[in-house]
């Protein structure tokens, strides 16, 4: 053998010793479908900020180094479950789409969540609320990310049943969110001793709460329990301070509050309220620089809990396709999804359980006073932090079906 030919035969010996042990994925490209409320009253919380997490998950997992062609599309579910039942049909059967994500919709989620099954495709929900998803309703190819009616009623609920708010009246999202956040809240309050003197149901993206909050008021509760979200959320917390409600001695929970809704609100109507959160854009060096980054591309909007849960999400899901070295079967992702501890720079580590719970710790915050804010966007003050093994419903009590 000539020295030329022994030298290619150990450089060739060398290369195949340095490959990595496991191949990178090769397959066919993978699409994800961000499905949101695109222009609605959850639009600022999730929608087209969801498109933008995701990309930016692509990115920052350097899809394209490690041979994986990744598209994303959106659409819009009007928060109406047959529209976004007709287009996950659509994007599964026809447009080769593998993932959706987001849908901030817990009626919308559940239906995709039972499509998303039968095609056997996976789900990453952040948007929706219901605890149900992981619950009664999970399956094996849908997981839960950021937060659940579970979490947020455990948080806040125990908190001002603790601080001496123990008699609640709600003000509940007529649908399937309002009504598993209504019921988790009563749950928690009923626990610590506190109890529930009345409730009313409130029509989907309703503008005047003038009757409602007459009647919360009337109710004498020490609570008024604001069991929905967005513009709804804003619009009840600004109708209360019309009426005086919060003067006069009454405290408003908001059960679910994101930074875009304090935003909106602004400082010197939101300041006080006391709410659980799953993420803060101001915890650490990281979220700082993704918020930045976010915001940049955002028209200067900062991004909440769903926006992190999509990002971390996609990350993980790629971390799991990679794994596997196929998208094909949904169930065997969603599995290695479970296998893997999750880690990323805005969630930091975590893990799935098998009941699809997406597992991180959570945070007690209290709205700044306007002379508190230091900066843009600088909101929260952070009251306690929940570790990951309480904040969210202990997996032999959620009656999944796929829990031994």
């Amino acid at each position: 053998m000539t020295l030329i030919k022994k030298l290619a035969v150990a450089t060739a010996f060398m290369t195949a010793m340095a490959a990595p042990a496991f191949a990178q994925y090769s397959g066919p490209p993978i699409k994800l479908g961000v499905l949101s409320d695109m222009s609605g009253l959850y639009a600022d919380l999730s929608g087209p900020g969801s498109v933008i997490a995701a990309k930016l998950a692509i990115e920052d997992f350097g899809a394209a180094a490690k041979g994986m062609k990744v598209d994303v599309i959106g659409g819009d579910h009007q928060n109406k479950a047959d529209v976004g039942a007709s287009i996950a049909r659509q994007w599964y059967d026809q447009d080769g789409v593998d993932v959706i994500l987001d849908v901030p919709n817990s009626a919308v989620a559940l239906a995709v969540s039972d499509i998303t099954k039968e095609k056997n495709k996976i789900f990453l929900n952040s948007g929706a609320a219901t605890s149900d998803l992981t619950g009664p309703k999970c399956t094996p190819n849908t997981i839960h990310w950021a937060y659940d009616t579970w979490m947020l009623a455990n948080g806040t609920g125990k908190a001002l049943v603790k601080q001496g708010g123990d008699s609640w009246f709600f003000l509940t999202a007529d649908y399937a969110f309002g009504y598993a956040l209504e019921r988790d809240t009563m749950e928690v309050v009923k626990k610590e001793g506190g109890k529930v003197v009345g409730n009313v149901r409130v029509p989907l993206n309703n503008q005047d709460f003038s009757s409602f909050l007459l009647q919360a008021q009337a109710s004498k509760a020490k609570v008024i329990g604001l069991a929905n979200a967005g513009g709804d959320t804003t619009n009840s917390i600004k109708g209360a301070a019309e009426f005086g409600i919060t003067q006069a001695g009454q405290k408003l929970a908001g059960l679910l509050v994101d930074v875009n809704d304090v935003h909106g609100l602004g400082l010197q109507v939101a300041q006080g309220l006391t709410f659980t959160d799953a993420w803060y854009w101001d915890l650490n060096d990281d979220t700082r620089k993704f918020a930045a980054r976010f915001s940049a591309l955002n028209g200067g909007k900062y991004p909440g809990k769903i926006h992190a849960g999509v990002y971390s999400s996609v990350i993980h899901y790629l971390k799991a396709v990679e794994a596997v070295k196929s998208k094909a079967d949904g169930a065997a992702v969603e599995k290695k999804m479970k296998e893997l501890p999750t880690d990323d720079t805005v969630f930091g580590k975590g893990e799935v359980r098998q009941d699809g719970r997406k597992t991180h710790p959570v945070y007690l915050v209290e709205v700044k006073k306007p002379s508190e804010s230091k900066k843009p966007w600088d909101y929260y003050k952070i009251l306690t932090t929940i570790p990951a093994n309480e904040a969210f419903r202990p997996l032999k009590e959620g009656n999944c079906p796929l829990v031994n």
